[in-house]
Formats: C-alpha cells, structure tokens, sequence
C-alpha cells in the first residue's frame, strides 16, 4: 500500500503503473495480480485501507453520548491530525484530482468514504440542531462541517509555499463559527 500511494502521489492514477508500484515495493508484477485484478481495485483498497478506520471512528463519534460541540470538536481534531498530518491527505488530493476524470474512482471514494462521513455528520448535525446549539441549516447541508478541511487539502497542495495555512488553527476557528465561540464544550 505504501508503494502504491507513493506511484500514485507522484504520477497520478491515469500514469501510475503496476509495474512501478511493483518496482517500489520490490516484488514481481504479477504479485500484485494474485491480490488486485488491475490498478483500479488496487486504489480502491489503498483508499478503503487508508480512509475505512477513519470513517469507523466518525461513525462512533455520531453514536456516542457526548456533547455536539464535543463530538464536532473530536471529528475536527481527528481530521487535522489523521488526515491533513499524515499521508492519507494524498489520497485525498488524488480523489480530488483524479475523480473527475475517473468516475470509478469518486463513484468508490463517494461510497466507502464521503457517504458515510456526511450521513455520520448529518446525524451529529441533526442532534446539534435540535438542541438549539447549531443554525437548523448546518443539518440539512452537513458539507459545510468539513469543507474547511477539504479547502486544507487544496490550500496545502497549491499555496502553502506562498502563504503557509494553519489547519489546526482554521478548524479550531471553524468550531467557532459553527457553534459560536463562547460556547466552549
């Protein structure tokens, strides 16, 4: 997997090569052909393999019996620190800039990663909403809670040599604005 998310990082899906992915993780092509039937299943395992353990804790935080400012604040912090800290936020920028050109790949990432995390969030919205801590709109659009971390992604890949980004400080700062800033967990 490793191998993978490096060949694919640096050439995109549409260059990347098995035979590369091969070369990097040091085995024979057809190795990778007794576990994947072809580049496509490959990256559809690096992003359930890298995003599904993720996406299980989302899930668990939309279950558990916190507070919703506590619960958005956990999601928040998991994000700055499992997504946009670690290499899991090349996947992201690949989904980003792959899937328009392959609808296979945003048809997958849509239903093993970006379906779950907005209906996971829209229940934590919908909860927020009914207690009067959040504006009613937040539970119909739930996009709006993690947009600031996809702009992260986007940000960091093309600006943050010109003007470097905070994301710790910009989700923190977005936690305010969804729930207002004087009202502390």
């Amino acid at each position: 997997m490793r191998a993978a998310l490096e060949v694919f990082g640096e050439n995109g899906f549409a260059a990347a090569r098995l035979d590369d992915v091969a070369a990097r993780a040091g085995v024979a092509k057809g190795t990778i052909y007794l576990y994947f039937r072809d580049k496509d299943a490959l990256f559809q395992e690096l992003i359930a393999a890298m995003m599904g353990p993720l996406i299980a804790d989302l899930k668990a935080l939309s279950t558990a019996d916190l507070p919703p400012r506590t619960a958005i604040e956990r999601l928040l912090s998991l994000f700055a620190k499992e997504v946009l800290g670690t290499e899991r936020r090349q996947v992201l920028r690949l989904v980003l800039a792959e899937g328009p050109r392959f609808p296979k790949v945003a048809e997958f990432h849509f239903c093993h990663v970006v379906g779950p995390a907005i209906g996971a969030i829209g229940v934590l919205m919908k909860r927020a909403a009914a207690e009067g801590v959040v504006n009613p709109r937040l539970a119909e659009f739930p996009q709006l809670v993690v947009a600031p971390g996809l702009m992260s992604v986007v940000w960091t890949s093309l600006f943050d040599r010109f003007m470097p980004l905070d994301p710790e400080r910009l989700l923190a700062a977005h936690l305010d604005v969804l729930f207002g800033a004087g009202e502390r967990r």
